[in-house]
């Protein structure tokens, strides 16, 4: 594109109204819509009655797809690895051994730790049994999303992974996600999409397992399911269109930082990206090079920056961090002159990016980190996700007779004061068994 490109903020950070801070801040989704809450409260009851009679059917009315099978044929994984384009096999093996790499020594370990001498209190973290990965398919495949879901459980040990992604036409998901799956390591992959495929994965059917927590992006439908089901499977963090903020300095190319923006807004309409820059000037350059570093899905960035866009100047970094905090963004670029001094400012983020080398798309697609992260001011409470989501821990302790004595005493003290009585006879009783 060379015609330029509107952004719906610009001008100084301090200029900006009450109003247009909070509209750049509260970016979330409205997937508390009564339509498809309703919508997607009947696909998982009409899940949880029918089974698989209701996948097949909810295949043939919202896919247009007539499945023989929800499950797809081991074989027919292992064909579209083997059949998958060279160069994209390297690529999605080389982020395979990358994610592996990273999340492997990211893993919790055991830890035991004497309180007191006698008391030992232990925390093993122990794999899910089964776990659920959602991979969208429809207008588009992200075969690396598949990886980033299913690389961290298979390195946390879980032994049963599924994934579900939509049919297409011919009653399969895309063959780059069902290579992706077979590289990554999935237990099990199922022809099935949207709410009915969280519906599913959380109630278990005829064929599909239940499993102890789902993840993975998806539109609306999905991320409402998965809001529904919480309360009976664990789920990753919040997720919604996709958003960057990136905090530049004087020492920062304005086309890097429109590349960013760029390369975010492509995403969805309703992607939010935002650039706080020193001074008025580069604020000026950033919105010019936007109109000339586009070179793919221009109605789709122009809809993005135009309604969500946002390009602040800002007169000292300083007033960066706290508008950075109330942002939390999904992803943080620091375009700085000391990006590591910067990060110590960095309290809410998915994950941040340090210095000019370091574009997000490196971080979507290879450096091992993971790009299933919070949007939509999540990252406030929420963490990008990672083995932690596919453990639980088991926490024990073991008290000697000679601890147990010196206890009794101060623990019986305690439940008297809580009016257990038991407890405290029991305690007694404990500390006085030598």
């Amino acid at each position: 594109m060379s015609a330029a490109l509107s952004v719906r903020f610009t001008g100084p950070l301090e200029r900006l109204s009450s109003r247009a801070r909070r509209d750049i801040i509260d970016r979330a989704r409205a997937d508390e819509d009564v339509r498809v809450t309703a919508v997607v409260s009947g696909i998982l009851t009409r899940v949880k009655r029918e089974g698989d009679a209701a996948l097949i059917a909810l295949a043939r009315e919202l896919d247009g797809a007539a499945l023989a099978k929800l499950e797809v044929p081991r074989a027919a994984i292992e064909a579209a690895k083997t059949n998958l384009d060279p160069d994209v096999r390297r690529a999605l093996e080389r982020t395979n051994e990358n994610l592996a790499t990273v999340h492997a020594a990211m893993m919790p370990k055991l830890v035991e730790v004497e309180s007191e001498p006698g008391i030992v209190v232990g925390r093993r973290p122990d794999p899910l049994a089964a776990v659920g990965i959602y991979a969208p398919g429809g207008r588009a495949a992200y075969p690396s999303s598949v990886l980033m879901g299913v690389v961290p459980a298979r390195v946390a040990g879980v032994p049963e992974i599924a994934v579900c992604s939509p049919p297409g036409k011919n009653g399969l998901p895309s063959d780059v996600v069902l290579a992706a799956a077979a590289i990554a390591g999935a237990s099990r992959v199922f022809a099935i999409g949207g709410a009915q495929a969280i519906a599913a994965l959380a109630f278990g059917t005829e064929t599909v397992p239940r499993v102890d927590r789902i993840v993975g992006p998806g539109n609306a439908y999905v991320a409402e399911a998965k809001r529904q089901i919480a309360g009976s499977v664990g789920i990753d963090a919040p997720a919604g269109p996709s958003e960057i903020l990136v905090i530049a300095d004087e020492t920062a190319d304005p086309e890097h930082i429109a590349r960013e923006l760029a390369a975010q807004a492509e995403h969805d309409p309703e992607a939010s990206c935002v650039a706080l820059v020193l001074g008025d000037a580069l604020a000026a350059r950033v919105v010019e090079a936007l109109g000339r570093v586009v070179v793919d899905r221009g109605e789709v960035v122009a809809a993005s920056l135009g309604s969500r866009g946002a390009v602040l100047s800002i007169q000292s970094l300083d007033d960066a961090w706290p508008f950075a905090a109330d942002y939390a963004a999904e992803h943080l670029m620091l375009l700085v002159r000391e990006p590591r001094a910067a990060l110590a400012r960095v309290r809410h983020a998915g994950t941040v990016f340090l210095g000019d080398g370091s574009s997000v798309a490196f971080g979507d697609y290879m450096t091992g980190a993971n790009h299933v992260l919070p949007t939509a001011g999540a990252g406030r409470s929420f963490s990008g996700l990672s083995t932690l989501d596919f453990v639980r821990f088991t926490t024990y302790q073991t008290v000697t007779r000679e601890a147990a004595a010196r206890m009794a005493r101060d623990v019986s003290v305690l439940a008297e004061a809580e009016g257990l009585k038991n407890h405290a006879a029991a305690a007694a009783a404990f500390g006085a068994s030598r």
